[in-house]
């Protein structure tokens, strides 16, 4: 387990930078452009399914992690927490732009994990 809450920890504090980092990091290591979003998949929703994608891992690690803590409903607070206040502060980080639909995907993402989590626990009661 110690491996998994580093990976938990790494995924956070990468997401942390990727959201921070004036521009697109992303963009800048893949195309050359801090300017350009990485459209992993192609949708009509489009970059806001690599938030939730990447919303939906993290949570999903997390919950699994923190399960069985006496504070795993503080932490799943603080994930749909998280997942507001990285999009909010795109209002004031350069060359970033608050986008709704972004936040609904990374809001999303942790309450479809969030209610994975339900699911199971409600199916592995014994």
């Amino acid at each position: 387990m110690p491996i998994l809450k580093f990976i938990f920890n790494i995924s956070i504090l990468f997401l942390i930078i990727i959201y921070l980092y004036p521009g697109s990091l992303i963009g800048f290591i893949l195309y050359d452009d801090i300017g350009r979003e990485a459209d992993f998949i192609s949708n009509p929703a489009g970059t806001a399914i690599n938030h939730f994608i990447y919303f939906f891992y993290v949570s999903i690690l997390g919950f699994y992690l923190y399960l069985k803590n006496e504070n795993f409903k503080k932490f799943v607070f603080g994930l749909f927490l998280l997942s507001i206040i990285l999009e909010i502060l795109h209002l004031m980080v350069p060359n970033r732009a608050f986008q709704l639909s972004d936040l609904m995907g990374n809001f999303i993402g942790v309450l479809v994990a969030y209610l994975f989590i339900k699911l199971y626990l409600f199916f592995n009661k014994s």
